[in-house]
């Protein structure tokens, strides 16, 4: 089990984006979190099984809400975290 960070830019405040990958992330089992960044970037860190499921999260965060647009995502390996559920964080 390994802990990822994600950086995803684009429209993703407002427009009901944490919440869609909340949703998806808790569907498909995973731990982490997604919280919007001053700076207008959303950041979401997940723990991740194996490359097939990093693959599964990116999908998730690519996808969005309706009405997000995703420009970019940047992800990288951090320190290992355990979570017990996917939240929305402050």
């Amino acid at each position: 089990m390994k802990t990822y960070k994600f950086i995803v830019s684009g429209r993703v405040q407002g427009v009901g984006y944490r919440a869609y990958v909340r949703e998806n992330a808790r569907k498909h089992n995973f731990k982490g979190y997604v919280k919007n960044l001053p700076d207008g970037i959303v950041e979401a860190v997940a723990n991740i099984e194996n490359d097939e499921r990093l693959k599964e999260f990116i999908e998730i965060l690519k996808e969005g809400s309706p009405f997000s647009q995703v420009k970019n995502i940047e992800f990288f390996e951090i320190p290992n975290e355990n979570f017990n559920e996917f939240e929305i964080r402050y």
